[in-house]
């Protein structure tokens, strides 16, 4: 799937990241405003975005101080395209240094809430409020603008909270606007986006779902198509975009790998045969995956297994079916920046998604993604579009290596009886709350310790169950969901009287970050 392309009617923003782990948040919070977005390297040449022709250019955060050794630098001749360019914290102290500012240790540092006052509104701060609440997170300050800019707004730690040399459209800012704890920061980028950047809010899945489908039919042409068909909303988005593009040239395959959620295999078999009517080929591979994970404690390890045994599997069925030339599968944007570090060369790989990091070098396939550039929430719009219902499209993540990861040392098939009758008993009273839909993952998590019971007067030494539940736009952060303490209750009471082999349950009340979504 080739990348959204830019012409009269598509309108983008370029994001140059430096090296924060969630910079990807910028582009998403511009799509809101309905304008596309991308992140590129740092090391991105003028010219090279001069060919691009983006609309504006963001500089997001990073970790660096701009005057360290070896910090990240941008080209300066970025700020001589006469394209308009906003700066983001490190974006911001990097554009002032660049330009003739003065940067400087900051004798108080500014980390979360604070509160900042607005000198002059010009565009960026239109039709918002004097005193404002935003989030910083820095150690370094702006002390001194360049030739040109003027100060837009401070904090009591921030002589320049922000700043603006309208002539050039070149802006700047000391907070976060890209996260929910800036309440007003989507309004900010907007400003940027429609106001500064002048663009036009033509980014809608409808049209993305067309522009997929024509793409997608130019790429295979007369080919044949193999899709990795899991039953979640993103296979699923991925194999109706490629069914309404090649129709009978498109072969799904349901891996089902002994690692599902409870009765899965079944319901993922007739939503997609009696519903759909698409091809289907179900194949039980349990067996094999089971063996190839016997003792393995290490996740990415697991990962990398689970990936490369899903690509033989294919591979398999390709020859049983004759000519195939590409193989289908619904990798999102998320999974390609968390999989891979960022073109910085200073962000961490987080964790390999099977569908990503877990690809072998050597597969026969060509690769369709087509939601490659999209996040989490518009994949479950284009599913709307698309018309596929809501009990899929709006169906919780599940992770490709499915239980694996959610059991904490080695796969074994006690551990996954265990653990699926633990995760129906948690979707079952999250949805007997009325809040699966609400929620945006509800899980339960095995780890392979063993704590001390009493369990009708007996003495027990069995395993614990973790019960993970979070709230989230997109999967790239997300905070512990408040549930009900009566329901926390029922949930523990149903597990432990009801799941041989489990005599605790604690609940994971960690935000990501620090923590991640899955334990592994």
């Amino acid at each position: 799937m080739s990348k959204p392309q830019k012409n009269e009617n598509r309108q983008f923003i370029a994001v140059l990241d430096f090296g924060a782990q969630y910079n990807q948040l910028i582009a998403r919070r511009v799509r809101e405003c309905n304008v596309y977005s991308e992140v590129f390297p740092h090391t991105i040449t003028h010219e090279q975005l001069r060919a691009m022709n983006p609309d504006g250019i963001i500089l997001s955060g990073g970790p660096a101080s701009v005057y360290a050794k070896g910090a990240p630098g941008v080209d300066p001749g970025v700020f001589e395209l006469g394209i308009p360019v906003l700066g983001i914290c490190y974006g911001m102290q990097l554009m002032a240094r660049t330009l003739g500012g003065k940067v400087e240790p900051s004798e108080h540092s500014e980390f979360g809430r604070t509160e900042m006052h607005v000198l002059q509104k010009g565009d960026l701060f239109a039709d918002l409020n004097p005193q404002l609440i935003c989030w910083m997170s820095h150690g370094d300050r702006v002390l001194e603008p360049p030739p040109g800019f003027e100060l837009m707004a401070k904090t009591l730690n921030s002589p320049v909270a922000a700043m603006s040399d309208t002539a050039r459209r070149l802006h700047a800012v000391q907070f976060h606007p890209e996260v929910t704890h800036t309440p007003w920061g989507i309004e900010l980028l907007r400003n940027f986006v429609m106001r500064v950047c002048k663009c036009k809010p033509s980014w809608t899945m409808g049209n993305y779902a067309d522009i997929a489908v024509q793409d997608i039919r130019r790429q295979v042409g007369k080919g044949r198509v193999l899709c990795a068909l899991s039953g979640g909303v993103d296979s699923a988005a991925a194999a109706v975009l490629v069914h309404r593009a090649v129709k009978d040239n498109l072969t799904c395959v349901f891996v089902d790998h002994g690692l599902m959620r409870h009765n899965e295999a079944e319901q993922v078999i007739q939503t997609f045969r009696d519903t759909f009517k698409i091809n289907l080929v179900h194949v039980d591979a349990s067996e094999r995956f089971l063996k190839k994970l016997e003792r393995v404690t290490a996740p990415e390890k697991k990962r990398h297994i689970i990936g490369h045994e899903f690509i033989r599997v294919f591979e398999e069925q390709a020859r049983k079916a004759g000519r195939i030339d590409f193989l289908a599968q619904g990798t999102l944007y998320p999974d390609v920046i968390e999989s891979v570090s960022s073109g910085t060369g200073k962000s961490a790989t987080i964790k390999s998604h099977h569908n990503v990091g877990g690809l072998p070098k050597d597969m026969s396939f060509k690769l369709i993604e087509p939601l490659r550039f999209l996040f989490k929430d518009e994949v479950r719009e284009l599913c709307g579009a698309l018309g596929i219902p809501r009990e899929i499209a709006w169906r919780q993540p599940f992770p490709g290596p499915g239980l694996a990861i959610r059991i904490i040392g080695a796969v074994t098939r006690e551990r996954i009886k265990i653990l699926q009758q633990a995760d129906a008993i948690v979707l079952d009273e999250i949805r007997n709350a009325g809040l699966f839909y609400d929620i945006w993952q509800s899980f339960a998590v095995l780890p392979c310790i063993r704590s001390v019971g009493v369990m009708g007067d007996a003495r027990t030494y069995e395993y614990p169950i973790i019960l993970r539940s979070v709230s989230s736009t997109d999967g790239m952060t997300a905070d512990w969901t408040r549930l009900d303490y009566d329901l926390l209750a029922r949930i523990s009471n149903r597990i432990v009287n009801e799941v041989k082999g489990v005599n605790r349950v604690a609940y994971d009340i960690t935000s990501k970050p620090p923590g991640t979504i899955e334990w592994e």
